[in-house]
């Protein structure tokens, strides 16, 4: 039962309105007078205020990580970057698309050319004027034969990017793009100065964001402080944030439990019930496009053969994941990438159920009786990554296939693992459009198609989806994307994750939160703040 101390926790972190709290206090005890004064009162109030450390335990982070967003694959690294660095633009707590370092972009009528016009009076944290010319080299940065950055499949439509003037950039595409801006918003395209020659130093850790870095221990821990000049009115509230890279979901609990951390990420569903009954601890969570993924390598035998991938599908227990690994935090996955929660997810596609006999018949197509298969996998994926992979080998066994869980060190998995095992764990993060996570993940010859999956049907169609402004057209064109990687692409997605973190009862943040990532878009750094007079 909601307690009024609930109900506080719920106010103070944005989550109901004044409204709604006076009429769930009042049915709680209290006189419409009292909830009303408590509904005014300074313990409520939702003005952000200055001071303290924020301490963040972060689940995923590596030794091998470092500062070039090229090469950014980590939960660490990405938070890091929004806690140096800013974008061109960014997902706001509404979920939509917002200005970051630029203030406004137009686009042609074709959506084939697009200016943006940036803020004026940014700097980086050397002083340096932030202008059209760092725009240009951060952005080429991620272009070019030989590029390997995560980012490359999403500009690989870009025919020129130009400095206008000092706050004018435009950027022209072969083809139209309606989503340019949220493609901006990709953790890649960090904002980075440029050195007068068309390059950047990328591991510098330079940015013009809300703090400045001290210190960064790959693996270990990010040290930063308050930027005096940042830009933006109203942020930056702490005096300083610390990052700390704590793999083993109970410590990082036990961090927020004793005061250690002011915030965790990624709380584990088998223990949030008894955080959410302790007092000191505020949980939240929010339904995203994050979802788990078994990517086959589709060059590999036996995945070469699609019966066998439909067979490694069908002897998935989504349902059974779910409820058991998950306890219900999360949705149901088709298979592929588009979630609930994003635009043109289709309503109409059948949903792909746990059947062992179909999964037989399918191994049987392809000429086999049984199968067995090594399967590498983690809890760095996720918590309780390992605990799926048993549960998916338990499932698989009434299909005659053998799952050979292989447990890898959690230290390098995204280098060592991921892209190189040809059947393995992985997760990937909610994007704000269909296209975003199409082109970057399952586009032939994308840097991070982790299948390898290549279909001209499928490269058409997204390229004719990207360049169509009309709505209904395009809603078409992404239902038989979705339905070209269910029936055969090459991952298996059981399911799209919640995010679920703890924080102190102190921290406060604005009413609405963004769900592109976990902790508001991984930029309750720069948009959070503790509670007026309790640091």
């Amino acid at each position: 039962m909601t307690s009024l101390n609930d109900l506080k926790n719920s106010a103070l972190q944005g989550r109901i309105n004044r409204r709604d709290f006076i009429q769930q206090a009042t049915a709680l005890g209290l006189t419409a007078t009292a909830a009303g004064t408590l509904a005014d009162s300074s313990a409520l109030a939702s003005t952000p205020s200055r001071g303290g450390t924020f301490s963040l335990g972060v689940d995923d982070g590596n030794t091998t990580d470092n500062i070039d967003p090229a090469t950014y694959e980590s939960t660490f690294q990405i938070a890091q970057a929004r806690v140096f660095g800013n974008y061109l633009t960014e997902i706001t707590p509404e979920n939509v698309v917002g200005p970051d370092a630029c203030e406004s972009w137009e686009a042609t009528p074709d959506a084939k050319s697009w200016t943006f016009t940036l803020r004026q009076g940014v700097e980086f944290h050397n002083g340096k004027t932030f202008t059209a010319d760092d725009v240009v080299a951060s952005l080429n940065h991620h272009r070019g034969e030989g590029s390997t950055s995560g980012g490359s499949a999403l500009l690989n439509n870009v025919v020129d990017i130009t400095a206008i003037d000092s706050t004018h950039v435009r950027i022209d595409l072969d083809s139209g793009s309606a989503d340019l801006p949220y493609i901006m918003t990709d953790y890649h395209f960090l904002m980075l100065p440029s050195d007068g020659e068309g390059n950047i130093d990328a591991t510098g850790g330079v940015g013009t964001g809300p703090y400045v870095l001290e210190n960064f221990e790959p693996g270990i821990e990010g040290i930063y402080s308050r930027n005096p000049s940042y830009f933006k009115e109203g942020m930056a509230n702490f005096d300083a944030v610390e990052m700390y890279q704590v793999t083993d979901v109970s410590a990082r609990e036990a961090g927020v439990v004793t005061g250690q951390f002011d915030a965790v990420i990624e709380v584990n569903v088998k223990t949030v019930d008894l955080l959410m009954q302790n007092d000191n601890i505020v949980v939240e969570e929010i339904a995203n496009g994050t979802h788990i993924t078994l990517p086959m390598h589709v060059d590999v035998d036996p995945y070469t053969d699609n019966n066998v991938r439909l067979a490694l599908k069908y002897a998935m227990d989504r349902e059974g994941a779910l409820d058991v690994l998950l306890r219900g935090h999360g949705t149901i996955g088709n298979d592929h990438p588009v979630a609930p929660v994003m635009p043109y997810w289709d309503t109409s596609l059948e949903q792909r159920e746990y059947d062992p006999d179909k999964a037989k018949w399918h191994l049987q197509q392809a000429g086999m009786d049984s199968l067995s298969v090594p399967f590498a996998t983690s809890d760095v994926p996720f918590p309780g990554g390992v605990d799926f992979s048993v549960f998916y080998q338990e499932a698989a066994k009434l299909a005659n296939i053998d799952i050979q869980v292989d447990r890898k060190a959690e230290d390098g998995y995204w280098s060592n693992v991921w892209l190189v095992e040809p059947f393995s764990l992985c997760a990937w993060g909610g994007r704000p459009t269909p296209d975003m996570i199409l082109s970057l993940a399952y586009q032939s010859g994308a840097a991070w198609n982790d299948t390898h999956f290549s279909s001209m049907r499928f490269d058409e169609v997204l390229i004719e989806a990207r360049a169509e402004l009309n709505d209904e057209l395009r809603s078409e064109m992404y239902a038989e994307l979705q339905m070209i990687l269910r029936d055969e692409g090459g991952t298996i997605i059981p399911f799209f994750r919640n995010y679920i973190w703890a924080t102190a009862p102190n921290v406060r943040h604005q009413e609405g939160l963004s769900g592109d990532w976990t902790l508001d878009g991984l930029r309750a750094m720069e948009r959070w703040w503790f509670e007026e007079g309790t640091v």
